[in-house]
């Protein structure tokens, strides 16, 4: 698609707020992920900045952007208020929250980071539990079809042709019985609402509250899908305690709110999802970087693949796999450990 100039944004926002005039109007634009959607950060003298998206049509869950942030809203989760949306022409302008994201924190000390992590997941809490307090809103909204035992197998198959095969060489990947034992498995679970790409990134601090953003593929699939998206992000580095400290602190979070919570087979669900979401990032890496252009996403690659090694080694039934990948990590240049961490 053709995305608007400068110019022309600045005219429409104009058109559309007049306590935006367009002679002291300044524009940013803004890099965002590998979607097909432009950012603009919308200045003006005397009021609060904007900001201002473009989406194209590659993704049909854009148009539905607003929308849901408005049933998350009225959940009591903090997201961007949404001050128009003009779908016809895919425009949206919305509340500007700031560059401050959980990510930009990551070097603070865990003394410092442990209470925004926790007041993050205290938000999850309130998008995993959002369709059982309003299911007369929920049946409004066009969702992403919910993960079932075809989306595992996708993100599955996404990551060996976009990670094992176009980036790490590897011509036959083996059938594993153990990957679609799990992908039926998962399937087989009571969903709630998720997030669906619930990484630091989509985190943003204004003034010290987390703001959830990039909600769009929000669907019903496993709660632990999006725990595992936060702890074991790889644009950030947790440590195990620190990990198992946070997925504690949600357990308890889903106690208070009544849920009868079986520690072991909540943390085997755990794991499982966590391979499945470090299948789709890395499949997404490979894709982004291959068919997409955009190279700065590989470089994530060589975080994610042991971490994804590392969880592999809690799980039967992978130990082919997980030497076949490895090895072909080693003649890529990495170092992975006999746990799968890389040295």
């Amino acid at each position: 698609m053709t995305y608007p100039t400068l110019q022309q944004i600045a005219h429409l926002t104009a058109e559309r707020f007049p306590q935006y005039p367009v002679d002291t109007l300044g524009l940013e634009p803004l890099e965002k992920g590998g979607s097909d959607r432009k950012f603009y950060r919308v200045r003006a003298l005397g009021v609060e900045p904007l900001i201002f998206v473009q989406y194209g049509q590659l993704r049909e869950e854009n148009r539905h952007y607003v929308e849901i942030g408005a049933f998350l809203a009225e959940a009591g989760v903090r997201v961007p208020v949404m001050h128009l949306h003009e779908e016809a022409e895919g425009r949206i302008w919305m509340e500007d929250l700031g560059d401050t994201d959980l990510w930009a924190c990551r070097n603070q000390p865990w003394a410092e980071r442990r209470g925004l992590y926790e007041a993050t997941l205290r938000e999850v809490r309130r998008l995993h539990t959002a369709a059982d307090r309003l299911p007369e809103a929920l049946a409004a909204l066009q969702l992403q079809p919910p993960f079932d035992a075809r989306l595992y197998d996708w993100e599955q198959q996404y990551f060996f042709t976009h990670c094992l095969g176009r980036h790490l060489g590897i011509k036959e990947v083996p059938a594993v019985a153990v990957l679609a034992q799990m992908a039926a498995e998962l399937a087989e679970l009571p969903r709630l609402l998720v997030h669906r790409d619930f990484q630091s990134q989509n985190i943003v601090l204004k003034a010290g509250v987390p703001c959830l953003i990039d909600f769009q593929g929000m669907r019903f699939g496993l709660p632990q899908y999006d725990l595992a998206s936060l702890l074991l992000d790889p644009y950030v580095a947790l440590s195990g305690e620190e990990q198992a400290g946070l997925l504690a602190f949600y357990m308890e979070l889903a106690r208070g709110d009544g849920e009868l919570v079986d520690e072991a087979s909540f943390e085997r669900t755990y794991w499982l999802c966590a391979a499945q979401r470090l299948m789709q990032a890395l499949g997404a890496y490979g894709f982004l970087g291959y068919e997409r252009g955009r190279a700065d996403f590989l470089a994530h690659i060589p975080v994610a693949l042991p971490r994804l090694l590392a969880v592999w080694a809690r799980l039967d039934g992978l130990q082919e796999l997980a030497g076949l990948t490895a090895e072909a990590a080693r003649r890529a240049g990495l170092r992975i450990g006999p746990d799968g961490g890389t040295y």
